[in-house]
């Protein structure tokens, strides 16, 4: 949803009706995932795509009928072989659409999470009795909306701790979209190395908040990293509490120095982050492995640390190991 919130706010503070186009399941080669939207108003303003422009003209006819009736609509298309080509794609796919007018108060609920940068996600009936109603979520609890009596209490508990998109059937008569915001990723980088300022920008292009903590001036400069969005010159007892350790949240101890990195790993270790990785050789990360189990952890979480960090891709430079550390979150992170 983040790319359609500009043109989204412009429309809305001219007091313009908007349609909310919203991809809800995709089969084959499907040009979008689902959660993926669009939206447009009566006098053919349009942001976002549902499809790399094949289906787009009938979603937006559809629309307009729906703002003339308010009645909400599931569409379903089928790409063919030859229209796929024509729209860059090398096979066709099938692909359901959910298009209705943009319910604003639930719309301003979650462009509130997507600037805060906080999670939740919207639960809209898209089959059965209340077609169209929707309802949303964050992680606190606080919701915007309604599904209807007695279909709040049953579905947004579901929908507050979800964590992808997807249609949930509800009832024999009812089934649900679940579209989900999450926060953007952190990746937290344990030491100012060369490879870190190469991973910073790879972070940063794939959207992480990106964070080096070094207590050493010398690594952990400004001048350094002039492109991080936090600098946290401290060691890592300290660095580590003005830091939250979520589930979005990716590690990467980057000085393979046990000075550094361990008194992070004893802060890392019980947190729920998604990826701890550590550089090093396997003899030093043996050695890493011993020190952690002295300390008191058990082989279960001492096994979270992907060490040595990185998929085995030959890589030898610091951009090249950067590369190979920031595929192996992204794996990680889409295996969850």
């Amino acid at each position: 949803m983040k790319d359609i919130l500009p043109d989204v706010d412009s429309w809305l503070a001219q007091d313009e009706a908007v349609v909310l186009a919203t991809v809800v399941q995709t089969w084959g080669s499907a040009p979008r995932q689902a959660g993926a939207k669009m939206a447009f108003t009566a006098g053919g303003a349009i942001t976002g795509s549902v499809s790399g422009g094949c289906v787009e003209g009938a979603v937006i006819e559809a629309g307009q009928e729906i703002l003339q009736t308010g009645q909400a609509q599931l569409l379903h298309f089928g790409v063919a072989d030859e229209t796929a080509w024509d729209v860059g794609l090398a096979c066709g796919g099938t692909i359901e659409v959910f298009v209705q007018r943009l319910d604003t108060a639930v719309y301003t609920f979650l462009h509130s999470l997507i600037t805060q940068n906080r999670g939740g996600a919207a639960a809209t009936i898209i089959h059965g009795p209340g077609l169209g109603q929707t309802a949303a979520v964050d992680r606190d609890g606080r919701t915007a909306g309604t599904l209807g009596v007695g279909l709040d209490k049953l579905t947004l508990p579901a929908a507050q701790t979800a964590r992808q998109s997807g249609r949930l059937p509800l009832t024999g008569e009812i089934e649900l979209f679940v579209d989900v915001v999450q926060p953007a990723p952190t990746l937290v980088m344990v030491g100012g190395v060369h490879i870190a300022i190469a991973l910073t920008n790879l972070a940063k292009t794939l959207g992480y908040h990106t964070i080096v903590v070094d207590p050493r001036r010398a690594f952990g400069s400004e001048a350094r990293f002039p492109h991080v969005d936090k600098l946290i010159q401290a060691w890592p007892e300290k660095a580590f509490t003005q830091i939250e350790l979520t589930a979005e949240t990716a590690v990467a101890l980057l000085t393979h120095d046990p000075k550094i990195d361990d008194p992070a790993l004893k802060r890392i270790l019980p947190s729920p982050v998604f990826y701890i990785g550590a550089l090093g050789s396997r003899k030093t990360h043996a050695k890493r492995q011993r020190r952690l189990g002295e300390m008191g952890f058990d082989e279960a979480a001492i096994a979270r640390i992907h060490g040595p960090i990185g998929l085995d891709i030959g890589a030898r430079s610091p951009e090249e190991i950067a590369v190979a550390i920031m595929a192996e979150i992204v794996r990680v992170k889409n295996e969850a």
